[in-house]
């Protein structure tokens, strides 16, 4: 087994991290306090999916709750929220995540219960029939089971009624040709009515392998001891690893792309898209994070005093910007919310603020704030348990190499307003945008 150690800021101790000889991960993080955080971050989610599965990582993660050979479904939560556990999961584009947070008890009873219990349901989950739901017909009317199937149809269809997901759903899939990353994660009603139990069993054996998995433990406790323990539940029996999927990052949009749709709602929404660099450009992600702080985030950004504090008409009800991160390529958002019978003014005045990017140079004091804001939530992010796990996930996962982390604040602590503007300059152009637009039906 190797093992490399990792020099985390804000930690008093050098991160562990350990690779078996099949491939599986351990990262062992120490943070004092009574609390402790296992995960397990698999390399999977929407960016492997395909035209016929789409959404089949996001009703995997639900049915790996539903019991394994060894415990009935609803053991799992119910005996480690009893020791005062928080035990969630979560699914996006790269990847998807287990977790549990919880006291780690006299002589780390709890931790040591809380990783048996998460790595069996990680290994062997049975995902019944009776639980799954049998496929049918969305347009049988007669159908009334409420198997987590239809649960989670249910969240889709709750989804595809938010304005929000209407307006994001429609840029993001514009914003690409061929990349996995065009489709929702949640997937489609279609898709999720009629994939069968051996097609997400087959998809299970196929990416729940030692090669995709990273183990997380984050507390204070003896690390050969939780090493060992780590090792010993997770015993993959020889599992085979199969060659990771690869795809070709899309190329962003040459003009800019309008797309406008209505739906049965009072007010307007805008959301500007554009693709960026990988997760693991370390510079260029922080540079996007930084413009995005001083353009749209809070209520000092230039978008907020320039479009609703200072306007002297109302034109947005909000206005920001965003940043997400990912294995293929990053996204930067501006998004607003407007009122409809200003439209074509409130697009004129976030292509001007765009185009202000360009012209009128970020000053040395709104990349200060921007940096101290910037270190302040990374220094946060070292504060608790569950942040340092979701964080070490992340760089392991999407990024690919912890090892990142080391050189964070130095490289942040480094940049330049001449290295936002060339960011700027190679991201942000209007050409390479996608535009998507929400309006009210007209009656």
């Amino acid at each position: 087994m190797k093992k490399s150690l990792v020099k985390y800021p804000f930690l008093t101790k050098d991160v562990e991290v350990y690779t078996r000889e099949n491939g599986h991960t351990i990262v062992l993080a120490h943070k004092e306090g009574t609390l402790v955080n296992i995960s397990t971050w698999v390399k999977t989610g929407s960016i492997n999916e395909n035209n016929q599965n789409n959404g089949i990582s996001h009703f995997l993660e639900h049915l790996m709750f539903k019991g394994t050979h060894t415990h009935k479904a609803g053991y799992f939560d119910k005996t480690l929220e009893a020791k005062g556990a928080i035990v969630n999961a979560a699914t996006w584009k790269d990847y998807t995540f287990y977790y549990v947070t919880l006291p780690k008890g006299e002589n780390n009873s709890n931790l040591d219960l809380a990783i048996e219990l998460h790595a069996d349901m990680m290994l062997d989950p049975v995902l019944p029939e009776e639980e799954i739901g049998a496929p049918f017909d969305l347009n049988d009317t007669n159908v009334m089971d409420k198997r987590e199937r239809h649960v989670v149809i249910e969240e889709i269809r709750m989804r595809k009624d938010q304005s929000w997901t209407k307006v994001y759903n429609t840029c993001n899939y514009n914003m690409y040709t061929k990349h996995p990353y065009k489709r929702d994660v949640i997937g489609t009603p279609e898709i999720i009515s009629q994939v069968t139990r051996d097609d997400i069993m087959d998809y299970y054996k196929n990416f729940y392998t030692p090669e995709n998995m990273t183990t997380i433990v984050v507390g204070d406790f003896d690390r050969d001891e939780v090493l060992k323990k780590i090792e010993k539940e997770f015993d993959f029996k020889g599992r085979e690893n199969h060659p990771a999927p690869s795809h070709q990052p899309d190329l962003p949009v040459t003009e800019t792309k309008y797309i406008e749709q209505t739906s049965h709602i009072n007010t307007s929404y805008a959301m500007f898209g554009w693709l960026g660099p990988k997760a693991n450009d370390l510079k260029g992600t922080i540079c996007l994070d930084l413009i995005s702080l001083i353009f749209g985030d809070g209520t000092s950004s230039r978008l907020y005093q320039n479009l609703i504090e200072k306007l002297p008409e109302p034109v947005f009800n909000m206005i920001n910007s965003e940043h997400y991160q990912f294995k293929d390529g990053d996204n930067f958002f501006i998004q607003a919310n407007f009122k409809p019978e200003k439209k074509e003014e409130a697009l004129d005045l976030i292509k001007k603020e765009l185009e202000k990017l360009f012209t009128v140079k970020i000053t040395e004091e709104e990349l200060l704030k921007a940096k101290k804001k910037t270190k302040s939530k990374f220094a946060y992010s070292a504060e608790t348990v569950s942040e340092i796990g979701e964080n070490i996930g992340y760089y392991m996962t999407v990024c690919g190499d912890l090892k990142i982390i080391e050189h964070y604040l130095n490289e942040l602590e480094n940049i330049s307003v001449e290295d936002l503007e060339n960011i700027i300059k190679k991201y942000l152009n209007l050409n390479n945008a996608v535009i998507s637009i929400l309006m009210p039906e007209v009656i």
